[in-house]
C-alpha cells in the first residue's frame, strides 16, 4: 500500500514508534564487516526504523545492462540488503537469512540512483516484508518485492 501524499510506502502494521534495535552506523558496520557484497555494489543505507528500511543503489556503469537499463540482480541485492536492514531493525537478529525473495519487475529501471523502501509486515520466527523500488522521475514503483526471514530464536 503507498501513501497518496508522498507515494512511498505506507507505515507497516508492525512498525512502531520504538527505536531500531540496531543503528544505522552499527549496521553499516556489520555489513562491511560480514556481508562486503552490499559495499561491493555500492549500497547506502539511509535509515533504518523498527521494521523500515531505506537504502540507495547509486547509479554505477557496472550495474546496466544492455538498454541502459540496471540489471536485475542488482535490483534483487538492494531488495534483499533493504529487507535485512529492516529485519535487524525490528529484531536485533544480525544471524537472519533470506528464507524467500520474489520479485515483481513493474518497468524498466534507468540507470539512476535506485531507492528502496522496505517495510515488514509480520514479525517472528518466521518474518515477512515488502520492498517498493523507486528511481526519481520515473511515475511509480519499477519493481516490488516480498520476502520472508528465517529469524533465530
Amino acid at each position: 500500500m503507498t501513501d497518496p501524499t508522498s507515494g512511498r510506502p505506507a507505515p507497516a502494521a508492525t512498525a512502531t514508534t520504538a527505536p531500531p534495535r540496531m543503528t544505522t552506523a552499527n549496521f553499516r558496520a556489520l555489513l562491511a564487516r560480514d556481508h562486503p557484497f552490499a559495499t561491493g555494489l555500492g549500497i547506502d543505507i539511509v535509515e533504518i526504523g523498527y521494521g523500515t528500511a531505506h537504502a540507495v543503489l547509486p547509479a554505477q556503469p557496472a550495474h546496466r545492462r544492455l538498454g541502459d537499463i540496471v540489471a536485475g540482480p542488482m535490483l534483487m541485492g538492494l531488495a534483499d540488503v533493504a529487507l535485512y536492514a529492516a529485519v535487524v531493525g525490528a529484531t536485533g537478529q544480525a544471524h537472519a537469512v533470506t528464507a524467500t525473495l520474489t520479485i515483481n519487475f513493474l518497468q524498466k529501471c534507468p540507470a539512476r540512483d535506485v531507492h528502496a523502501h522496505a517495510r515488514l509486515l509480520k514479525v517472528g520466527r518466521s518474518t515477512m516484508g515488502e520492498v517498493a523500488l523507486h528511481v526519481e522521475g520515473v511515475d511509480g514503483p519499477v519493481a516490488h518485492i516480498v520476502s520472508t526471514w528465517a529469524v533465530p530464536a
